[in-house]
């Protein structure tokens, strides 16, 4: 029996309630697959916690976690509590203390998910997102001076390193090697941005050399967009910035039919410490407790975290099992549907127990 020990922070919004559905579905892998077992442990911490304590979790919150092979996430953020309280206060903590430096985002119009994209069908959209995790324009480094005065200062400070951007890309390299097309689009904004964006491109085509059966481009981030919205048969492997990849991984969800399907896991590729895996969504608090929630991405990142601990039959089985509930129109509304939350993870985990592959 191979037992794995996964932490739970559904946190707010609707993070509790995809994240419940998500644990369900593991719960009934588990029994699916019979050697298995996933020993889910939940914490409270989160703007609730917040609110109680000043503090979105303990401090002694990272030294908690190291005890897991995994991080279930749910979403994080309040209206009633800045953004950036709520991010820098657990997200990115954990992000960054658990160096997973590797936010790897994949998408694909599923079955039964319609694409707002004239014309595009499943399989013409089918692109994995690598976004470096770790520093660039969310290294945190910055700050303001004469507040409130006619003078105020605010300054944030991009960082680019060398081994971050090296790492990266031999990641993003690696990631497009082993698919089919072995295809990668670098993503930057040198002809503007001069300085790290610059030594981002020359860092790409250094890396490139040790990976001569991977074909790749560059792009420019704006010329990027109009690609993904014009041309996405051209794409395959992306590798972006922190803030590039952010930005162009919510547009890659919207084209794909709706960011409830939208994926991700944040990685330590050397696995140091435990890797984080969470829908792409966010909080979503004007639909939280209407039990509509889509957990869709929430199972495809758990299915993302089962690759991660070596369980690829497992994961294999998951993504069946969504794409054949999606494909039957067993939907939530933000995709069209009419089912709700429970409704979807009900047909999940059935299409689960009856998947004789």
């Amino acid at each position: 029996m191979r037992t794995y020990k996964i932490a739970a922070i559904p946190a707010d919004g609707i993070g509790p309630e995809v994240i419940d559905a998500g644990s369900e579905v593991l719960s009934v892998l588990a029994q699916r697959a019979g050697d298995v077992r996933f020993d889910v442990t939940s914490f409270d911490w989160g703007s609730d916690y917040y609110k109680k304590h000043g503090i979105m979790m303990p401090e002694d919150g990272l030294e908690q976690l190291k005890l897991f092979d995994a991080i279930y996430f749910g979403a994080v953020g309040a209206p009633d509590v800045p953004d950036h309280i709520t991010l820098w206060g657990l997200r990115l903590p954990i992000c960054q203390g658990f160096d997973q430096y590797a936010n790897v985002r994949p998408t694909k119009i599923i079955p039964g998910v319609t694409s707002p994209l004239r014309g595009v069908e499943v399989g013409d959209l089918d692109w994995v997102i690598v976004r470096e995790n770790s520093e660039g324009e969310y290294s945190g480094h910055g700050g303001r001076a004469h507040k409130g005065m006619p003078e105020e200062v605010g300054t944030e400070v991009s960082i680019f390193t060398r081994v971050g951007v090296t790492r990266i890309m031999r990641y993003a390299f690696k990631l497009a090697q082993s698919r089919p097309r072995k295809f990668l689009t670098v993503v930057t904004k040198s002809n503007a941005q001069r300085f790290g964006m610059v030594m981002w491109d020359e860092i790409a085509a250094e890396v490139a050399q040790e990976f001569p059966d991977v074909t790749w481009d560059k792009m420019l981030v704006d010329a990027m967009t109009v690609r993904m919205v014009k041309n996405p048969k051209s794409l395959d492997t992306i590798v972006a910035t922190n803030l590039h990849a952010d930005i162009l991984s919510d547009l890659a969800g919207a084209l794909a039919g709706s960011l409830g399907v939208a994926p991700t896991a944040n990685i330590d590729p050397e696995r140091r410490f435990p890797s984080m895996f969470e829908p792409i969504h966010g909080s979503a608090f004007d639909i939280t407790g209407k039990g509509i929630a889509n957990p869709v991405a929430t199972f495809w990142t758990a299915s993302q975290m089962l690759d991660h601990l070596g369980e690829a039959d497992a994961s294999a089985r998951l993504m069946r099992a969504v794409e054949k509930v999606c494909a039957d129109g067993i939907v939530t509304p933000d995709v069209g549907g009419t089912a709700t939350t429970q409704e979807v993870t009900d047909a999940v985990c059935d299409a689960i127990r009856g998947d004789n592959t």
